[in-house]
């Protein structure tokens, strides 16, 4: 009797057993799978949509298929400021944009408003992988952003529908859509357009109506999103580097293992890296598309640059002390560094 009661005992233990391994192997798979999304401003067809697919592939791939990304395109979570709310509450997991809606509160992020910084993406992409960019990062932390890398958007230029704009007298009284910050206003102001804040995704019905003549963007950024419909007139300028940044929300980063991480920042930045390799093709390949639409592209001399670049000093002296002088003079430096081939 006793030997049948330790044996039923025993089979019973063994099944519980058996029902706890299950149940544990059942949570810790479900633990195992994250879900999480990026999501950003540009269409489908623009590079960035394409390396933020490649990012997702490349994350399921670096976390042995533990975080499952899903990219969204086209602003379909919200404007860049919507989304950069959202990631900072913990409601969105990953983004990729611009900082420049945290302007208020990181006043270095108004720094890539300056204009006529750089010469070239040389220049660009040595400052995005160097110390500055990272102590941006360090000062978006207590926002609740944990930043990964950061990757380029392009050299901005300028594009209306009223006139072509090849000197510094062309661009007076054209009213240019620009972003809501005072450093990205103050340099249109002072040439003599009439600058107006706007959130892109208002901008191509402002320009439809002509209730703006112009807007000021990367060449891919503008194509992607069918300015040619709706502008006549590009002039090359180069008056501004956009960058974006791939940033995490810090209350969903902190969820994740640490391997998890390590293989989300791996593939963040490949990712940034291969959309540089996609912008700079795309703005080889977008020139002669812009013609084929019918928009006049026109390449603003050495010497209307120049005078241009004379005219806006003013807009760094303003600006330095309100972004912080020693940041702006480290960031400069980082510049000269590459310039001079040191």
């Amino acid at each position: 009797m006793r030997q049948q009661t330790k044996k039923t005992f025993m089979s019973k233990m063994s099944t519980l057993a058996t029902i706890s391994a299950i149940v544990l192997l059942g949570t810790t798979q479900a633990m195992a799978e994250v879900k999480a999304r990026i999501g950003h401003a540009m269409p489908d067809t623009h590079p960035q949509a394409m390396a933020m697919n490649k990012f997702a592939e490349l994350a399921a791939t670096y976390t042995n298929n533990n975080v499952k990304v899903q990219a969204y395109h086209g602003g379909v979570l919200g404007s860049d400021e919507k989304q950069l709310q959202a990631v900072q509450s913990g409601t969105q997991e990953l983004y990729i944009g611009t900082l420049s809606p945290l302007a208020s509160k990181v006043k270095e992020v108004q720094i890539w408003d300056l204009p006529f910084m750089f010469q070239n993406e040389k220049e660009v992409y040595a400052v995005l992988d160097g110390e500055s960019s990272r102590e941006v990062f360090k000062k978006i932390e207590p926002s609740g952003l944990v930043g990964l890398t950061w990757t380029g958007m392009g050299f901005r230029n300028l594009s209306n529908s009223k006139r072509p704009v090849t000197k510094l007298e062309d661009v007076s009284g054209l009213k240019v859509r620009v972003m809501a910050n005072p450093v990205a206003l103050e340099p249109r102001k002072t040439i003599g357009a009439n600058a107006v804040p706007m959130a892109f995704s208002e901008v191509f019905p402002a320009l439809e109506v002509k209730a703006l003549d112009g807007q000021e963007n990367p060449l891919v950024h503008m194509y992607s999103n069918k300015m040619q419909e709706v502008q006549k007139y590009i002039s090359v300028t180069n008056h501004v580097y956009t960058p974006v940044a791939l940033v995490a929300s810090k209350k969903f980063w902190d969820t994740l293992s640490a391997s998890d991480k390590a293989g989300l920042q791996k593939a963040a930045t490949e990712a940034g890296l291969l959309q540089r390799k996609y912008l700079e093709q795309g703005d080889k390949d977008v020139m002669g598309k812009f013609k084929a639409a019918g928009v006049e592209v026109n390449q603003v001399s050495a010497v209307e640059l120049a005078r241009i670049q004379d005219r806006v000093k003013t807009v760094v002296v303003k600006f330095a002390p309100i972004i912080g002088e020693d940041f702006v003079k480290k960031f400069y430096a980082e510049i000269d560094k590459v310039r001079s081939g040191s």
